[in-house]
């Protein structure tokens, strides 16, 4: 379950003038639901209006959502990215990625009198809360998740120590936690559903009075976009994902195909469809990972058109209603 990279493809080659168009004949499917989830949704929205309370520039610790095309259009209206506090000048305003942050990191802010708002995604805030509730009671914690993922950071940063990682089935043997009587199971909200199942299984079977989560902390819409990408994969011979390399959701969107016998690419932009990726195709699925935009979507669909694809339909699926409160100095 290690967090992978996809190979990141070189720019597609130009057809010769009058060259028949590699996806002629192809239909194209469009997963539902993708993209944007209300987490992002409300850390992009965050970012935005702190810019517009306060002025440019704002201090963003780490990239807000992993997108580029997201953090690059909030640079350029003002937002300066950084990854350490001692990067920001005194008297700043600050904004937390929807990540979160380890308690160090607050305390940090605090100490130096930044004007912080918070984007932590509400649904990692609960591990979060739920991680400092257990502690309390005496718990020692494993957290399933990927190796220096900002998000995983910020959670096992929730306490000085008692929190173990691991990132696949076989790390379960390793871990050596101090006591076993009290032992609470984590995870990252961005994981595959399957793997983190397989991997709460074994820490089971190994202890097996672990406390599990009343309900799973695998956020909802990675839970629907690979429910999605079930649903499609068996209707299609190549499934698009679209989603920056760094994102941990739409990389496991591209692996889940791959799992259930499909051709997979992840691409950042339209510029990065292959053309030869279409050949001996006539069915393609499209989808985005929670923090794609759907305008990087639509222009993937127009270079799929100018390819030669023919139709293009979306798949029936769940129709997500939820979002999250903004911070209070933040509300119109």
């Amino acid at each position: 379950m290690k967090d992978s990279q996809s190979r990141r493809p070189a720019d597609p080659a130009p057809t010769s003038p009058g060259a028949p168009a590699e996806g002629a004949g192809i239909d194209v499917i469009l997963a539902e639901p993708r993209g944007f989830c209300a987490g992002v949704d409300r850390a992009i929205e965050i970012v935005e209006r702190t810019l517009k309370k306060f002025g440019a520039p704002i201090y963003v610790r780490h990239e807000i959502v992993h997108n580029t095309y997201v953090v690059n259009d909030l640079k350029a209206k003002g937002a300066i990215f950084i990854e350490e506090l001692s990067e920001v000048p005194p008297g700043a305003t600050v904004v937390f990625s929807a990540h979160g942050v380890s308690k160090a990191v607050q305390a940090e802010a605090h100490a130096r009198g930044f004007e912080v708002f918070d984007a932590t995604c509400p649904l990692v805030t609960k591990v979060h809360v739920e991680v400092a509730k257990l502690a309390r009671e005496g718990y020692e914690f494993i957290m399933i998740g990927h190796k220096g993922h900002p998000e995983v950071e910020g959670t096992m940063g929730q306490l000085q120590g008692g929190i173990h990682l691991v990132e696949d089935v076989e790390d379960v043997a390793r871990i050596q936690p101090a006591q076993t009587e009290r032992l609470a199971v984590v995870t990252q909200t961005t994981l595959s559903v399957d793997d983190a199942a397989a991997i709460t299984a074994a820490v089971r079977r190994r202890f097996p009075n672990v406390r599990e989560p009343k309900r799973q902390d695998i956020c909802y819409a990675t839970q629907n976009r690979q429910d999605a990408v079930k649903i499609m994969s068996p209707q299609v011979e190549l499934v698009i994902v679209v989603g920056s390399p760094t994102s941990s959701n739409s990389n496991r969107l591209a692996e889940l195909a791959r799992k259930l016998g499909v051709a997979s690419y992840m691409v950042d932009s339209a510029d990065e469809l292959r053309p030869e990726w279409l050949e001996g195709k006539s069915r393609v699925g499209v989808t985005a990972g929670a923090s794609a935009p759907e305008v990087l979507v639509a222009q993937v669909v127009d270079r799929l058109k100018a390819l030669g694809a023919v139709s293009v339909r979306k798949m029936n699926g769940i129709q997500e209603k939820v979002k999250f409160p903004l911070p209070k100095g933040l509300r119109l």
